[in-house]
């Protein structure tokens, strides 16, 4: 028996468990002390009451024998389905149906998706950028090459002619950054894969946060990127189901390599490791795209984008370099004072009991930044801010 290797060259920890071990310390230390918590991106508004009903409903019907569901669709009911494709045509994105696949999350089917993929394929992925991209690549052993996103690029690094892979990640509105592309960028993105024969593994899991139109929602706004994109969405913060986990992911039948199409490929993958998403949560996630439903998760999201507007007001008026905020619920900011991004944690914690996190845990290029999160709550977010401004002051 052999082991995978490849876990050898995995970070000791995730990012959040470090995180949580050194809160959890500080807790032990400082009992007294009320911590706000403006790090990790789980939602703190409740689901909404269209959402409550249908999951009430959904459940009261598994209890009867005309209405109870067994094992369902691996790629998702077609009435939730249905709902995606008209959500994606509102978007001017026109999807079939059979292109939709729903999952327990984007977190999930971006790791997922490389069983299609042979492990000899060069990919490309952004410094900084979320976890998830760079560790699942490790442990399948490919090769990974990075792509600078700095301040001189507003951490939206663009190709060019000289840049060669063959998968490449991009998140729009980006974690941690919170910084957008534009339709031009994305253009320029679609043009590189399609010339490189390159898949991009577009991650829109912020979408619902974009409010200018001329910033694209889905990549596949985009002429020509059914040719050479797969997109992974998330309803855990459009909707606040980080806790009822319910995404999914678009994978074109145009999309082929070597007369093989990655539609039936996934799809063969998914009816054999995935055994689909419950049905109550569908039925959740159905009224999520209802009118109604769309309404009322806009209240949540304009909520957190208020959140943002305070952060990002408070590093406006202490001259701090920062980004996100605006189309995202994360704030990106340079660290005080030249501080390194442990550094400043450790400081933010001690002095404050604020929580953020560092932003060299999203890569080398996140040395010396910072992230803040929307989703706590209004109060708490004016009381962090008021704690930050003091505590320049004392610096």
């Amino acid at each position: 028996m052999k082991i995978n290797e490849n876990y050898k060259n995995l970070n000791e920890s995730y990012l959040f468990s470090t995180i949580s071990s050194k809160v959890m310390e500080f807790l032990a230390n400082n009992p007294d002390r009320e911590l706000i918590r403006l790090g990790i991106g789980d939602v703190t508004r409740p689901l909404t009451k269209s959402t409550v009903e249908a999951l009430a409903s959904a459940s009261c019907a598994m209890g009867t024998q005309e209405d109870f569901h067994g094992y369902g669709p691996e790629q998702g009911y077609s009435f939730l389905r249905e709902k995606i494709k008209e959500y994606y045509l509102k978007n001017g994105a026109n999807l079939r149906i059979d292109e939709i696949f729903v999952s327990d999350g984007a977190k999930s089917d971006l790791g997922n998706i490389l069983d299609i993929f042979s492990t000899d394929n060069l990919v490309l992925i952004p410094n900084p950028v979320y976890p998830v991209y760079v560790d699942t690549n490790i442990m399948a052993g490919r090769r990974i090459m990075f792509l600078d996103a700095n301040q001189q690029n507003n951490f939206l690094p663009l190709p060019d002619e000289n840049l060669k892979a063959d998968i490449v990640y991009l998140c729009s509105p980006n974690n941690p950054t919170g910084a957008a592309y534009s339709r031009d960028d994305l253009e320029k993105w679609v043009n590189w894969a399609i010339k490189n024969e390159a898949v991009i593994l577009f991650d829109a899991a912020y979408e619902c946060f974009i409010s200018d139109k001329n910033l694209p929602k889905s990549i596949f706004e985009i002429e020509g990127a059914k040719k050479c994109a797969i997109e992974f969405c998330s309803l855990s913060k459009m909707a606040g189901f980080t806790g009822t986990r319910l995404g999914y992911t678009v994978v074109p039948t145009a999309l082929s390599f070597d007369n093989m199409s990655l539609n039936k490929m996934w799809l063969r993958r998914q009816t054999t490791k995935f055994n689909g998403v419950p049905y109550i949560i569908q039925k959740g996630a159905e009224a999520v795209f209802t009118p109604q439903g769309q309404r009322e998760i806009l209240e949540n999201i304009n909520y957190y984008k208020i959140n943002a507007k305070v952060i990002a007001d408070t590093m406006a008026d202490n001259n701090i370099w920062h980004t996100g905020g605006i189309h995202s619920p994360y704030i990106w900011f340079k660290c005080p004072n030249g501080m390194q991004s442990w550094e400043f944690f450790d400081y933010m914690l001690n002095s404050i009991a604020v929580v953020g996190t560092p932003g060299i845990g999203f890569g080398s290029n996140g040395e010396g930044f910072f992230r803040l999160t929307a989703f706590g709550t209004y109060e708490k977010t004016v009381e962090a801010m008021k704690r930050f401004n003091g505590m320049l002051r004392n610096m």
